[in-house]
Order: C-alpha cells, then sequence, then structure tokens
C-alpha cells in the first residue's frame, strides 16, 4: 500500500511494524506487532540509484563506473512508483554527480508529491546553486555532501577550492537537513578531526565514515587505517552523530535495530545501466527492464546474492 501525500510511511516486516518520517528522519517500531510474512513489504528497505555516470571531478578514489550511462526519467518514475508501492521507504540519488542529471528536480518533485518515499542525495555539492536549491526545496528531505578532507587536503584531492565548499554547505543548510561524507584513507585520515569539526560548525546532522574500497587500480584503505579510524571513533567526543558504511564497522559497537531486514530486504543500488545490484560495489545484477524492479530482486535473489 502507498502512503503517497503522507510524511510519514509505514512499512511491516519480520521485525514488526516501522513507521518513518522523512521530514525528520525520525523511526518508530513497534517490535510487539507480528506480521504474517505474506503481508511483508517486498522491496528493501533503501534504494540508492545511480541517475548518471557523468561528473565534472576526477576523484582518484572514486569506484563509480566510467562508461557512459543515464536513466531515462520516465522509466525511472515508474520504478520509484513500484518501489513507493511494495514498502520501500527511501530513495537515494547518486552517480556520477547527480546535480548532472537533466531531469532531477522534475523526478525529486514527482517522488515527494506522487510518492511517501523520503529522497535523498550525494553530491560535491558544487553545483547546488541558488537556482537548483529553489528547484529542489521540499522535494529532497536530506543532503549527503562528499568531503574527503579539509584545506588543501580537499583541494588535492577534489580539485575544487575548499572555501567554495564552506560557501555551498552553509547555502544548503539554510534548505536542506544534511551530512558529511568522508572516504577515510591514509590521506585524509590525518583530517578526521576537522572534518568532524567542519560538521559541527556548518551544522551537519551526520558524519558518515567510508573506508576507501579497492578500485581503479588502488589497493583501498589498509588494514593499519581501518584499525586507527577505529580507535579514532572510540576517542570521538564531538557534537555530531557519526556512521560507518556497512560491513566497515568491524568489532565497533553500532545499533542494529532491524535484525531481521538484511541483505536485499534492507538495501539495494540501481547503477546507471538500469542494473539492479546488492550494493554498487557487487559485480553480480540483474537488469530492470519492463517486468520491473521487483521482478529483477526476485531473480537477483534466486541467484543467491543475500
Amino acid at each position: 500500500m502507498s502512503d503517497a501525500g503522507l510524511w510519514v510511511k509505514r512499512r511491516v516486516g519480520p521485525d514488526g511494524m516501522h513507521l518513518f518520517d522523512r521530514r525528520t528522519g525520525l523511526n518508530m517500531l513497534f517490535d510487539e506487532v507480528d506480521v504474517p510474512e505474506a503481508q511483508w513489504a517486498r522491496a528493501p528497505r533503501q534504494v540508492s540509484i545511480a541517475l548518471t555516470n557523468a561528473c565534472d571531478l576526477a576523484c582518484p578514489f572514486c569506484y563509480a563506473p566510467k562508461s557512459a550511462g543515464v536513466l531515462e526519467a520516465a522509466r525511472l518514475c515508474a520504478w520509484i512508483d513500484e518501489l513507493d508501492t511494495e514498502g520501500c521507504l527511501g530513495i537515494g540519488f547518486g552517480g556520477g554527480e547527480p546535480t548532472l542529471y537533466r531531469r532531477l528536480p522534475q523526478v525529486c518533485r514527482h517522488t515527494a508529491e506522487r510518492t511517501g518515499l523520503a529522497v535523498t542525495m550525494t553530491t560535491h555539492a558544487h553545483r547546488f546553486t541558488p537556482q537548483l536549491i529553489d528547484a529542489l526545496a521540499g522535494a529532497v528531505n536530506f543532503v549527503r555532501v562528499s568531503v574527503d578532507g579539509v584545506d588543501t587536503t580537499y583541494e588535492k584531492l577534489r580539485g575544487r577550492p575548499f572555501a567554495e565548499l564552506v560557501q555551498r554547505l552553509n547555502r544548503i543548510g539554510r534548505t536542506f537537513r544534511f551530512g558529511l561524507n568522508c572516504v577515510v584513507n591514509a590521506e585524509t585520515l590525518p583530517d578526521l578531526d576537522a572534518v568532524a569539526d567542519l560538521a559541527a560548525s556548518t551544522g551537519a546532522a551526520e558524519l558518515l565514515l567510508l573506508p576507501e574500497r579497492p578500485a581503479r587500480g588502488r589497493p583501498g584503505s589498509t588494514p593499519h587505517t581501518v584499525a586507527a579510524l577505529h580507535q579514532w571513533i572510540t576517542n570521538y567526543r564531538g557534537s555530531v552523530a557519526l556512521t560507518i558504511g556497512e560491513g566497515d564497522s568491524g568489532a565497533l559497537p553500532t545499533a542494529q535495530p532491524l535484525p531481521g531486514e538484511t541483505g536485499l530486504r534492507a538495501y539495494a543500488h540501481i547503477d546507471a545501466a538500469g542494473t539492479l545490484r546488492r550494493t554498487s560495489y557487487h559485480s553480480a545484477g540483474e537488469p530492470v527492464d519492463d517486468r520491473g524492479v521487483l521482478a529483477a530482486l526476485d531473480r537477483l535473489q534466486q541467484k543467491g546474492v543475500a
């Protein structure tokens, strides 16, 4: 059942009844509610969608495909409607760089007005002009800005002025709830204190820490770097909430409010070629054809991809 037009959306599954407020990010779980399996939501709880592979930066650790790829807006909106009907709670637009997708405002507005899904996006933020902010206001619930260091570290990795980034963050924060993403490797690890201070000073709601994954001939974060990151997290006393990428937490204590929703019940990714995958890092996938997202999900599950 779709909750289109409502702020709070209901999802039922193995852990009970889950209510989610897309305006605030508030989650409420009624775990005493025992729902028959036949009534469980069929869609993943969250789905990320790469709108395009295009990007105007060239970050050395980026794992996104460099082949041409862009999703057609009508197909995309049909997938969004299906996910909403089948119990998904939110979609996250990425890429590439999602602000290079020409129909971004229209797709976000469709999702906000025609479905009960939350809309998030991951962006480098440098294309967040006042005009784009006006076009997305009220249609995007959370913005994740990729910030992998400060000052010269940021400028070396991203090739853009750090001062310009800070201006963009302040501009974004006046309209949207937002968080910072930080890819952690040997080069960015020394900047974590400063990145956390930046998150606090600009009003970010969270700081997402992502150990670098192997890609494009780079080995990714070493065990030593990951261990140092975990120690930094253990010692952290800042005011901004920390989150960490799935599978990167090691022995760190993390919240698991929905232990029955794992694998494809929790999350899936659709790339810019229209292929459904477990995550953006997984090679196995199923094309989303005229049968829709859930049919591709069923095929992927039959392959044994959890």
